[in-house]
């Protein structure tokens, strides 16, 4: 199939929570969600949001886990949030057991995901976000299997 994208813009840290949190109500069980974006691009504001949207709690603190490579929280599905920025190779992440979240129940966001893409799931939703101004960002969301065309077309939804 046919990979398909959409583009959003936000021109705050709130707006990009929020398209996050757009993204993680229209998660279920055994999505990945694949975060690109350079330094301080947004890529944990954003992960928040998913949160949010998965039902975790407004008063859990989403962190980045640069050091401990996963968080777990629970919500509507458990939700894995890792981050390869530390990883220096692909045998890293799969001597790590990275890889095996990615076909757990629950929900993986991944940080980095650019870095190894041999290891995505066909049907993982890529999230590019790259830095417009200080606080503005463009937002690119892309799949080509039917269950990352379902995830598009239902946030999409969302924001019209």
């Amino acid at each position: 199939m046919k990979e398909r994208s959409v583009t959003y813009s936000t021109v705050s840290d709130d707006e990009t929570v929020n398209l996050g949190r757009k993204l993680g109500a229209s998660l279920r069980e055994g999505d990945v969600i694949a975060l690109v974006g350079e330094l301080g691009s947004g890529k944990t504001w954003f992960t928040k949001g998913i949160g949010l949207g998965l039902d975790i709690s407004s008063d859990t603190i989403i962190t980045s886990p640069s050091f401990s490579l996963v968080n777990e929280y629970e919500g509507r599905y458990t939700f894995f949030h890792m981050d390869g920025y530390r990883l220096e190779s692909l045998s890293d992440f799969l001597s790590a057991g990275l890889h095996e979240y990615l076909h757990q129940d629950g929900v993986v966001a991944l940080e980095w995901a650019d870095r190894w893409p041999e290891i995505l799931p066909e049907w993982s939703v890529k999230v590019e976000i790259a830095i417009v101004g200080e606080r503005s960002r463009k937002i690119t969301l892309s799949g080509h299997h039917p269950r990352a065309l379902e995830i598009l077309e239902d946030v999409k939804k969302q924001t019209v």
